[in-house]
């Protein structure tokens, strides 16, 4: 091994090595300036953490892929989502219904049948469409709308899989942006 004498030089890399290792640190202010100025070793006078160079990070990709889907998740989901459709059908028709009786077009329609000749008696279009008999046929159907959607939703869901077995899924790549 060789020994560092003072007629040997270190190289600058070395010598700023060995600065650092053996010189005490210095305290800095908020502003990275030194609380105690030191003018005979103005290198150890440099900020601790050099400035970071700051770019734009790359964004991350991820390809992902879709291989099977929970049959149990998808009725559970589809029901609620179903539900939620057969609750505002049925507030959309209540409204509908109030929205026409305030307007006045089940009258209308009475008044003209009666003006065209035909026994006006016979059909009372406000008996006919009543709000409880619109409401229980809009019921009716929501019902039986929940039930199809939840079943063909389901069997969609066990179709993919099997499908998805064969063929890989569905590839997606997802990204940070």
């Amino acid at each position: 091994m060789s020994e560092n004498t003072a007629d040997t030089p270190l190289d600058h890399g070395d010598q700023s090595k060995a600065d650092a290792s053996n010189a005490p640190r210095v305290a800095r202010s908020a502003s990275n300036q030194p609380l105690i100025a030191d003018k005979d070793h103005p290198e150890q006078n440099r900020p601790v953490r050099p400035a970071r160079n700051r770019q734009k990070p790359h964004a991350r990709r991820m390809n992902l892929s879709l291989t099977r889907v929970s049959a149990w998740s998808v009725a559970k989901v589809s029901f609620m989502l179903s539900l939620a459709g057969a609750i505002i059908q049925i507030i959309a028709t209540l409204l509908l219904w109030l929205l026409l009786k305030a307007v006045g077009v089940f009258d209308q329609v009475t008044q003209i049948v009666s003006s065209a000749g035909l026994d006006s008696g016979s059909l009372n279009l406000a008996n006919v469409l009543s709000l409880p008999t619109v409401l229980s046929a809009v019921t009716i159907f929501s019902i039986v709308e929940m039930v199809l959607i939840t079943i063909l939703c389901t069997i969609f869901a066990l179709l993919y899989n099997v499908v998805s077995a064969l063929v890989g899924g569905v590839h997606v790549t997802l990204g940070d942006d």
